[in-house]
């Protein structure tokens, strides 16, 4: 995570030279499809060190404490697997990254949201 190009980061004042250099290169934005997969592409990349802290600088720990609540109620009752069960609070967690890296890089409002 050394490198200051990486939108991961989430540094507002990093994030609005990227979103300058990108409109030199390129006048259209990302579909929030296309955020999303580079998102992913990017946590892929990074070790269990760098995804502490970019979740350590991300998000509150109540939220991430009501993922797991949230998730265990969830599928209390249901017909999901353990394994399942246990991945959905990460789930959350990269729905919530993905929700604040497109206010940060102010995705299109006029764009509908496929959730």
């Amino acid at each position: 995570m050394n490198d200051p190009r990486d939108p991961i980061r989430f540094d507002p004042e990093e994030l609005e030279n990227i979103e300058a250099e990108r409109a030199e290169t390129d006048d259209r934005g990302l579909t929030r499809e296309e955020l999303a997969w580079e998102l992913v592409e990017v946590l892929d990349e990074l070790t269990v060190e760098e995804l502490n802290e970019l979740v350590a600088k991300n998000v509150p720990l109540e939220s991430i404490e009501f993922f797991s609540r949230y998730a265990k109620e969830f599928c209390e009752g249901l017909p999901i697997d353990e394994a399942t069960a246990k991945r959905l609070p990460n789930l959350m967690l990269l729905g919530y990254l993905l929700r604040v890296l497109e206010d940060r890089l102010l995705v299109e409002p006029d764009e509908p949201f496929d959730a």
